[in-house]
């Protein structure tokens, strides 16, 4: 291969891929929301999991929620269509923010792994999540945090 053909061929290398990143990062949704306290509950509208391709409509897995008063976020799983799981994203082993990689929780300090409904799946840690109860109210999941 002469030297006109050899960067001719790094150089298409290169642009497909910075293609494949940009079309992987695009597919990417978030799923971090903001929610709102309302006296002792967390309110998530049940259309922060729903999405469209075309006239289909998808559900998320999982949203992960956020709130200022809240020291953690709270993993909010869809089991069902009316069955939701919330986690306290704090590690019971050292306390690590947990990370979310698709049905599982996973801690970035130690590599502790808890299920979607909180059990333990791989130590170090020994005692599964921190759960709240989760109530269906007009489209809205009213998730309680008196025990907080």
């Amino acid at each position: 291969m002469d030297r006109k053909d050899f960067i001719k061929n790094c150089g298409f290398a290169c642009m497909g891929s910075a293609a494949i990143t940009a079309l992987l990062q695009s597919c990417a949704t978030t799923k971090i929301m903001s929610g709102k306290i309302t006296g002792d509950d967390l309110i998530v509208p049940l259309s922060d999991f729903e999405t469209k391709a075309g006239n289909e409509k998808h559900y998320k897995k999982y949203v992960v929620v956020q709130n200022d008063i809240l020291q953690y976020p709270i993993c909010v799983y869809r089991i069902n269509e009316n069955e939701y799981t919330a986690l306290w994203m704090q590690c019971t082993h050292q306390g690590a923010e947990l990370q979310v990689f698709g049905d599982k929780l996973q801690c970035p300090a130690h590599g502790s792994e808890f299920t979607n409904i909180g059990a333990v799946q791989s130590g170090p840690a020994d005692k599964k999540l921190r759960t709240f109860p989760v109530t269906i109210e007009a489209n809205q999941l009213k998730i309680s945090l008196k025990a907080l």
